[in-house]
């Protein structure tokens, strides 16, 4: 059967019209990606359009790849860069890739503030997890008047941080990440823990301070609220603390294993065998469960204590010096059985 000159001409047309719709499809829809995980870029003030792409490029399929350089090409990117974290999820095409990055259409991250002893640290951390340079953020720490902006000195500024995860973003600026520290800070110092620290005569940073001195003394969460209990014991009678943490913040040498007579004269504020009351300021960013031990501390009449002989991370208490030098005595004869020094 002959084929009429007008279908001749039809079929191809329409062939080619596909092609035609097709080949942008192609181009600008199919899967960016050719990993099964969402993979992040990070877009930061130094990049320009050819280091966004390059960082784009490895997990790209070069067909959608070439769709994505077309798009960024003529909406003159290069002149609206805008920073951030950039999630490319596998079966987004290039224009969603695109509307992405030209509108800042960002994603967050699970940001976790640790433990850290030092603002130093606490500086490290932040800056490996964030856009911002740890030495901004630390000079940041160590300056009195950013500090005096949130209420804080440059001794207290670690009571701002309650160690948690938090759902920032990751290009935030240096007045962002602290105005949301001290909105988590308040978020957390809510009506109840407030109250309970007023019942023990203590504010906010001044818990916060006692409970980094116990997160030094002990992993051991259970008998937190027993030290915090023999703490606030001798500050109510007016003892010093004699707490060993605060020698070793003093010195700024975490690793001694031992306190001897002689570090206790060490000449600074921190130094709880020669100055009575709490030192200027939190030896570390506190634990939650240490915060919480201190507002929830066991009633007892103990007022010494010392780590156990068995080396288990807990203690023996005594109400009495005479007890506390016999726990002492056997304590130190453990030590010396095992040649720590």
């Amino acid at each position: 059967m002959k084929i009429s000159g007008y279908k001749r001409y039809l079929i191809p047309a329409i062939v080619g019209l596909v092609l035609v719709l097709a080949l942008p499809f192609y181009f600008l829809f199919k899967s960016v990606s050719t990993q099964e995980d969402t993979y992040y870029i990070y877009i930061d003030e130094d990049d320009t359009q050819d280091s966004v792409i390059a960082k784009i490029k490895p997990i790209a399929h070069p067909t959608s790849m070439a769709g994505l350089q077309t798009l960024l090409r003529h909406a003159d990117y290069s002149d609206h860069i805008k920073t951030g974290r950039y999630a490319i999820k596998k079966g987004e095409g290039a224009v969603t890739v695109y509307r992405h990055l030209k509108n800042g259409q960002q994603e967050s991250l699970n940001l976790t503030i640790p433990e850290a002893r030092t603002m130093d640290r606490l500086a490290a951390v932040l800056g490996k997890k964030l856009m911002l340079d740890s030495a901004t953020i630390a000079d940041a720490l160590y300056s009195q008047e950013v500090c005096r902006k949130y209420g804080y000195d440059t001794c207290t500024i670690a009571a701002m941080f309650v160690p948690n995860t938090y759902d920032i973003y990751w290009n935030v600026s240096l007045n962002g990440l602290l105005e949301r520290m001290q909105k988590e800070h308040d978020r957390f110092w809510n009506a109840e823990r407030t109250t309970k620290a007023s019942f023990h005569g203590l504010k906010p940073n001044e818990v916060a301070t006692l409970a980094s001195i116990i997160d030094e003394e002990t992993a051991n969460n259970t008998e937190k609220p027993m030290i915090a209990g023999m703490y606030l014991n001798r500050l109510r009678e007016g003892m010093p603390l004699q707490a060993d943490p605060t020698i070793k913040f003093a010195l700024k040498d975490f690793g001694l294993k031992r306190i001897y007579n002689k570090l206790l004269k060490t000449d600074s504020p921190y130094n709880t065998y020669i100055h009575e009351g709490l030192p200027p300021g939190p030896i570390k960013v506190a634990s939650i469960k240490g915060i919480d031990a201190v507002l929830n501390a066991v009633n007892h009449d103990y007022l010494y204590m010392c780590a156990k002989e068995d080396f288990s991370g807990t203690h023996n208490f005594a109400k009495t010096y005479q007890e506390h030098l016999q726990n002492a005595a056997k304590y130190t004869k453990a030590l010396n059985e095992k040649g720590i020094k």
